[in-house]
């Protein structure tokens, strides 16, 4: 399952099908039982969650039922199935989506697992269908384990003599079971004004003389409580010879028929106008019955069947079952009397509506067909699903055969029959297919007909027949309806017949549908080189149309992909095959893709690669199909580091102060001087601290026992003077256990080496070796920049003075290079002076640029820490193409798009081209003159360079790579 968010915000799973071999056991066993029982079963019903559609996987919904004790336990526990739903991941944010997503989990165990729960767990034989799969779960008709035709009809029975709420005891009764049981009050009926009898008075004296004190209060109750109603009177048998009913009969003729008034004298009054509660109508189960006219698609099957099976049988005769005439349906019924229009039936849903409309033939219902169809098939296409609608498609492929009406003298008609009628050129074979379709289409002499100006009835007889091709198209997006259509012949006709029509602009949509509906179709039809449709699509890779060309590949490439027999792709012509390798040139990356594609399945085929030698330049393909390998490559540079960054301890070793700035900075006044000071040798670090005492002696070293010196700061205003310079650094206090207190300064430490206060450039530690007696040790002085540097190691280590114009004359030394771990003159040599200065200088630091002569931009840059040691990087740069992860490996990149399918491409030639005659051919030749190698060499040892660099550069194909050069030089 894949995680996903659900409505807590944590990580969840979504519900997945988990197809091992027990769920395709039990799903065997599951449509078995249905088979046997009679009844509808779908392996995967959908269900909607806030995650999408899932289809639900019946075995695990069967286990977690079980394992919480059944169906009719679970029924008991309120909420249980939104819980269940939850536990096998689905989930609802609303309450009301989960509501109806638990109801309809219920619904599909009902409907499909209820009866086999019962004798699976129970091995007792299930309910009949009429009261358990017939009937809604939401009917309260109790468990189902214990479910007979005899308290089903008891339950059913009992609904019926319930009161209605015109039965019950008015308002004005006051009952202690309502009171009781807390129920609230019901509304009062709706009163109903009395209207006075507009006829004579001799009419009225009639009535009223058979009214009693009785009859006057039951008229009133009547007229103050009962509400009329539009009832239909069943006729009561009377007496015709009774002088009262001549009477009433004569009221009736001459005030109309009323029911506001009833004498209330039961005994002289006539009760035909007695106001009657009609049944209810009766909801009847229909179930269409599969016959040639509603299911061609089954019996085609069944004929082909039985054709294979007089195959097999050789001699045997076996006679097919008689063919009813298209255009039959059938129902059952629970009476043998046709079901009639009863009142407040509002008739079939718009599917049914659609579907006879289109099946009828009458002109303007199909035209509210279509059109509500294609909206349909747009917006509702995930379940609307040609096998739940028998006869759509063959009513949609009927209408899209009337196109050839209108540009040929034909009127396509499909036979069932299973015999294939040559002499009548427009008798389809709906069986098998019209084998000579493509024959007869070039037979047909095409009409006169005008690209932009045609009849009004030719305008909309054309809509119509492409709304047809939009209903289809839109509905084969669906898998389902896909493979449905698969198995209907006469659609690969169709197509035929779509894409030979004349090359029209008004034409030109409908067959881009055509295309569509190819493509889609394609994986799962197994097509040889002889077939229509076949040729049919490589006919179209002679087009100038873009998007023509484009579908065509496509649906050709798809051929048989989701089958187990391979797409051989034979015959492709010669000139198709030269297109495809022009269009590889172009800068069409959707086009280029899909010529990939289809020569990935052409050169998996021997014989296929033996004529893409005879049709193409081989010797041009192959090193364009390597440049293909980093199209779209970018490229990308990445700093890997050898060592990482270091920090060195924190000490309380002060550096001295360099002689240039002492010298400007022992005439500074107070507090100037201290804070010169301090930003040369001290830097904010806040994870360090230096004692209050280290840092006033270094201090008092620097200034305070020169001569000269102004007087200098007491120790408590040197101390606050650093929390000045420094903003993060303060005094503390410490004590450690077992220590004494300590005075420090948080936030500051002594830098590696000083840094002029202004400019902020670091000073450089000269290294120059000194031997003095005995004893080995460093200068150790500082000087700012490499200049000064040079001139104190010319005076003052080698010796050697520099004119008043800074310039030093070039004479012949004998010396050795003294730096520090420096290896290039360990002993004294003689040298020029110029060549050691040149070496000299490489131990020197390079010229820093200075900020503030540089920009505000290098202004406001965050100094560099004198106490962190940058890390060691290496850069490096290569070429990165299109990359894809598993959802199984996320961390994974695998090769993808463009680069992907061409090395796929030169695999394949790798692979087969030394299997093919011309590789035998070559051989030879290159025995007698005397050359070695076959295909592989010619073709692959130019571009092996490239091949290389990109196999070295690209990471995510260096697999197929190793691959490939294991055919090409063993």
């Amino acid at each position: 399952m894949a995680p996903a968010r659900g409505p807590g915000g944590k990580e969840v799973l979504v519900h997945e099908i988990d197809r091992t071999d027990e769920y395709n056991k039990f799903i065997q066993d599951l449509t078995a039982f249905h088979e046997k029982r009679g009844t509808a079963f779908d392996p995967e019903p959908r269900l909607p969650t806030m995650h999408g559609h899932v289809n639900v996987d019946l075995f695990k919904l069967y286990k977690a039922v079980v394992d919480k004790g059944g169906y009719d336990e679970l029924n008991k526990v309120q909420k249980a199935w939104g819980a269940l739903a939850g536990e096998l991941g689905m989930y609802f944010a609303d309450n009301k989506g989960m509501g109806q997503l638990s109801f309809q989990l219920k619904q599909d165990f009902y409907r499909y697992l209820a009866a086999y729960w019962v004798q699976d767990t129970y091995g007792r034989e299930p309910p009949p269908k009429e009261i358990l799969e017939q009937q809604s779960c939401a009917s309260k008709h109790g468990p189902v384990l214990t479910r007979t035709l005899e308290n089903f009809k008891f339950s059913m029975r009992r609904a019926e003599e319930s009161p209605t709420r015109d039965e019950r005891p008015p308002e004005s009764t006051p009952t202690s079971g309502n009171r009781a049981s807390g129920r609230l009050r019901e509304a009062p009926p709706q009163r109903v004004l009395f209207q006075p009898d507009a006829a004579s008075n001799r009419q009225r004296n009639v009535s009223s003389h058979h009214n009693t004190p009785n009859s006057n209060m039951t008229q009133n109750n009547y007229h103050g409580n009962h509400t009329p109603q539009n009832h239909h009177h069943l006729p009561q048998q009377h007496n015709p010879n009774n002088p009262l009913h001549v009477i009433q009969a004569q009221q009736a003729a001459l005030r109309g028929a009323s029911s506001s008034f009833t004498p209330g004298n039961t005994e002289i009054a006539s009760r035909l106008g007695d106001p009657i509660e009609p049944r209810p109508p009766i909801s009847v189960p229909l179930r269409p019955v599969n016959t040639p006219g509603n299911n061609p698609v089954e019996f085609a099957k069944r004929q082909r069947l039985l054709k294979a099976q007089a195959a097999a049988l050789g001699n045997v005769q076996v006679q097919a079952r008689p063919v009813q005439p298209p255009g039959e349906y059938s129902f059952l019924c629970t009476e043998d009397k046709m079901l009639t229009r009863l009142a407040g039936f509002d008739g079939p849903n718009i599917y049914t509506r659609c579907l006879q409309a289109l099946r009828s033939g009458i002109p303007a219902e199909q035209a509210f067909a279509l059109n509500h169809l294609v909206k349909i098939s747009y917006e509702r296409g995930d379940k609307y699903k040609f096998d739940s609608f028998l006869g759509l498609a063959e009513g949609l492929i009927e209408k899209a055969l009337e196109v050839g009406n209108l540009y040929y003298d034909v009127d396509w008609r499909i036979s069932y029959s299973g015999e294939q009628d040559s002499s009548n050129l427009a008798v389809l074979d709906g069986l098998d297919g019209t084998s000579d379709i493509l024959e007869r289409i070039q037979t047909l002499k095409p009409k006169a007909v005008l690209d932009h100006l045609q009849p009004a009835d030719f305008s909309d007889r054309l809509l119509r027949i492409t709304e047809a091709v939009l209903t289809m198209r839109n509905m084969v997006m669906l898998i389902e309806n896909a493979i449905y259509m698969a198995e209907v012949y006469p659609l690969r006709d169709v197509l035929c017949i779509i894409l030979h029509l004349p090359d029209l602009e008004m034409l030109v949509e409908i067959k881009h549908f055509a295309l569509d509906i190819a493509e889609q179709v394609t994986p799962w039809l197994l097509l040889d080189s002889s077939d229509p449709l076949y040729r049919t699509l490589l006919a179209q890779l002679n087009s100038t149309d873009r998007g023509t060309i484009l579908t065509a590949l496509r649906a050709i490439s798809r051929i048989s992909m989701n089958l187990e027999a391979t797409n051989k792709l034979e015959n492709v012509p010669v000139g198709v095959l030269q297109n495809i390798n022009n269009w590889l040139l172009l800068n069409d990356e959707e086009l280029m893709d899909a010529c990939l594609d289809f020569l990935y399945q052409y050169t998996a085929v021997v014989a296929n690669v033996e004529s893409l030698l005879g049709a193409v330049n081989m010797e041009n393909l192959v090193p364009h199909l390597v440049r293909l390998l980093a199209h779209g490559a970018k490229r990308v540079k990445e700093d890997k580091i050898l060592e990482p960054e270091k920090k060195a301890l924190c000490t309380e070793e002060v550096p001295p102060l360099p002689f240039d700035l002492h010298e400007q900075l022992r005439n500074t006044d107070e507090p100037t001087r201290c804070f010169s000071w301090l930003k040369t040798l001290f830097e904010e670090d806040a994870e360090s601290h230096i004692t209050q005492i280290a840092i006033w002696q270094a201090y008092q070293g620097s200034f305070g026992a020169l001569a000269g010196v102004r007087s200098s700061l007491s120790a408590a205003d040197f101390i606050r003077n650093v929390s000045h310079v420094f903003q993060h650094a303060r005094a503390q206090i410490i004590r450690g256990p077992g220590e004494v207190q300590r005075f420090i300064i948080e936030g500051i430490r002594a830098r590696t080496v000083p840094c002029h206060y202004e400019t902020k450039e670091d000073y450089a530690r000269c290294q120059w070796q000194i031997v003095k007696g005995a004893v080995e040790k460093r200068c150790n002085q500082f000087y700012l920049g490499g200049e000064q540097m040079w001139r104190h190691t010319l005076i003052a280590h080698l010796g050697i003075p520099i004119d008043e114009n800074g310039k030093v004359e070039n004479k012949e030394v004998t010396t050795s290079c003294d730096w520090a771990c420096c290896v290039k003159y360990p002993t004294p040599r003689p040298l020029k002076l110029a060549e050691l200065t040149r070496h000299i200088k490489t131990h020197f630091p390079a010229p820093q640029k200075r900020l503030q002569q540089d920009g505000p931009e290098l202004a406001t840059k965050r100094p560099r820490k004198s106490y962190i040691t940058p890390a060691k990087t290496m850069s490096l740069t290569w070429e990165k193409t299109v990359v894809t992860s598993d959802e199984r490996k996320p961390n994974v990149e695998q090769a993808a798009g463009i680069p992907l399918s061409a090395v796929l491409v030169l695999r394949n030639i790798a692979r087969n081209i030394v299997k093919t005659e011309s590789e035998e051919e070559l051989l030879k030749q290159h025995e007698i003159s005397g050359e070695s190698g076959g295909w592989n060499e010619k073709l692959f040892r130019p571009v092996m360079t490239r091949l290389f660099e990109v196999m070295t550069e690209n990471k995510a194909l260096v697999g197929f790579y190793f691959l490939k050069y294991t055919h090409i030089f063993g």
